[in-house]
């Protein structure tokens, strides 16, 4: 079945129990000393470098100079310890979901603001990263409304030739929305994030659910649209 479906992956796949925020509130302290650092910034929908470069800009640092990456580098470092907590847990409907949609021939990635190497390490306790054969992250662009073409992109150097027409992205928050409808793709909004489910139909989505616990439902969406 020609359809794409890219899942984003915080608040919509799995928590991972706060190791992001705290992973980045630990590199930004292990490199310049401020404890916190990220406590004001919304981090809700947006790419990782995104996030990166607005605390770097808040406590008056050059984002410029190569302080991205080594926040990078420093980020990926504590995630890898942060992730294991017993706070991470998926999110509900999700393996049924991505059971379903594979049984049916449905191509499966990810459209994430996480760097691809984050999204590895936060899925890989879950055992679900298999279900991914590619995407795109916020390691491919700052940007999360540019990264529907880059996933699109890579699926067609696998021979897979998609239009954002058969694209469905399965998001938490309006940012999800925004980064699908802009192309003209579909958008599956669960709040199973910090977006309730009327903030949620407030926004352009084509659907939205509680979860994806109603996966029969999601899928009748899928395959009639």
């Amino acid at each position: 079945m020609d359809k794409l479906i890219l899942y984003d992956i915080d608040g919509t796949l799995i928590s991972a129990g706060g190791a992001g925020a705290r992973s980045l509130n630990r590199a930004f302290h292990s490199l310049f000393g401020v404890e916190e650092a990220f406590r004001t910034i919304s981090m809700a929908g947006k790419t990782d470098p995104q996030i990166m470069r607005e605390g770097l800009k808040l406590h008056r640092l050059d984002h410029l100079d190569g302080n991205v990456d080594k926040m990078i580098e420093q980020y990926l470092f504590f995630l890898r310890k942060e992730i294991e907590n017993p706070m991470r847990h998926i999110m509900p409907g999700i393996q049924e979901s991505l059971d379903l949609f594979g049984s049916k021939g449905m191509t499966i990635g990810l459209l994430t603001g996480n760097l691809e190497k984050g999204a590895e390490i936060k899925l890989g306790p879950f055992g679900i990263l298999d279900y991914f054969n590619s995407g795109a992250f916020g390691s491919d662009h700052e940007d999360r409304d540019k990264l529907l073409p880059i996933a699109i992109e890579k699926y067609k150097k696998q021979g897979l030739d998609f239009s954002p027409k058969d694209c469905y992205i399965i998001g938490d928050t309006p940012r999800d929305v925004q980064c699908a409808r802009i192309h003209g793709a579909y958008c599956i909004a669960v709040a199973t994030g910090p977006y309730s489910v009327d903030d949620l139909r407030n926004t352009d989505a084509d659907i939205v659910f509680e979860t994806l616990e109603d996966v029969e439902e999601c899928y009748r969406f899928i395959v009639n649209k």
